[in-house]
């Protein structure tokens, strides 16, 4: 688990690791990088408490460069992903397990089940669980058992890890989905298995929900640069809708100034229906009313998904044209804290 100023989520994720079912010893290893909420201190009370739990240092603190730390100090087979900010079900590790050997995979994710304790976070959870938001990936949206581009978080055959070099701590963001790419590249299986389902708190701010999907768009479009069209086509939605918006504003703003006039400026008008019908589709499936959520929740969402694909497509545009350049995803920072 790689770990970075999460003091609020830190105990329970730890207690729903340490609850896992399943047959044989196991060990939980916390990648510390240099918090400065109080979360290292706890990560080792929490260790000092449980022989179980190691605490590794990352003063990087970079995920995969965590994680590949947390991997060299295993002692064990196999490998189970976890995020100081998810929750994993009681028989998550067991189940994974046995479809590691019944399906003869590699890597077995499941599920992100996105869920919030304020407003912003159950709107932003909202998108995260939607086709809408976040695509249509299978780990956000379900889907049929099966072969899988990639996996989240995942439960890994630690021999295959060592065969194809672990993670490449070159990314910063995307780093599963490309060491996954490599290792259905070496001729190994990555498993989809909906039974699979770990609960995620989103980012609690709006602030750092933009940054987060901003540096992770960023270093999709680094890995576009990479390698090219085996991303699938769904990344390339948010970059078109910031291409389409600004579009549409440069001529609006000819419109307006008079610059283009007459049959000239009807026609240049169809550039703004793709925007036009963006907005209206955020409007309807914002607002309409569904379920529990209150009108607070709904006008968030409004807010939310906006944010998230332009913010995506934003980082995106500057990944594919200029690469990531060491870009460090700042939504995990506290206020005033310097990069390391």
């Amino acid at each position: 688990m790689p770990v970075l100023n999460e003091h609020d989520y830190l105990e329970r994720a730890v207690a729903t690791v340490l609850a896992q079912e399943h047959d044989g010893p196991g060990e939980l290893i916390l990648a510390i990088g240099p918090s400065t909420d109080g979360t290292t201190a706890l990560a080792h009370r929490l260790a000092a408490a449980d022989p179980r739990i190691l605490v590794v240092e990352n003063p990087a603190a970079h995920i995969p460069v965590g994680l590949n730390l947390a991997i060299r100090a295993a002692r064990y087979p196999t490998i189970v992903r976890v995020d100081a900010h998810s929750e994993l079900v009681p028989a998550y590790t067991r189940r994974a397990m046995e479809t590691l050997t019944r399906v003869r995979a590699a890597n077995v994710g499941g599920v992100m089940r996105a869920d919030g304790r304020t407003d912003f976070q159950r709107a932003v959870a909202r998108w995260y669980n939607s086709p809408i938001g976040l695509g249509g990936g299978a780990y956000h949206s379900g889907g049929a058992e099966g072969p899988a581009e990639s996996a989240y978080l995942g439960v890994m055959r630690r021999s295959v890890l060592e065969e194809v070099g672990l993670f490449d701590e070159t990314i910063r963001r995307g780093e599963d989905w490309e060491l996954n790419l490599r290792i259905r590249r070496a001729g190994y299986r990555v498993w989809f298995d909906p039974a699979l389902a770990v609960t995620y708190w989103p980012r609690e701010s709006w602030a750092r929900l933009v940054r987060q999907f901003r540096s992770t768009g960023t270093w999709r479009g680094e890995l576009v640069r990479r390698y090219g069209r085996r991303n699938a086509l769904r990344f390339f939605a948010p970059p078109l809708l910031v291409v389409a918006l600004v579009a549409s504003l440069v001529v609006a703003g000819l419109q307006l100034g008079g610059v283009l006039t007459g049959t000239a400026a009807l026609a240049a008008s169809l550039v703004h229906v793709p925007v036009v019908a963006y907005l209206v589709l955020v409007l309807v499936v914002s607002l309409a009313p569904a379920g529990t959520r209150g009108v607070r929740e709904r006008l968030w969402s409004l807010v939310v998904l906006p944010s998230m694909h332009l913010a995506w497509g934003v980082g995106f545009l500057i990944g594919i044209t200029r690469g990531a350049k060491e870009n460090v995803d700042t939504s995990r920072l506290r206020r005033n804290t310097p990069l390391p």
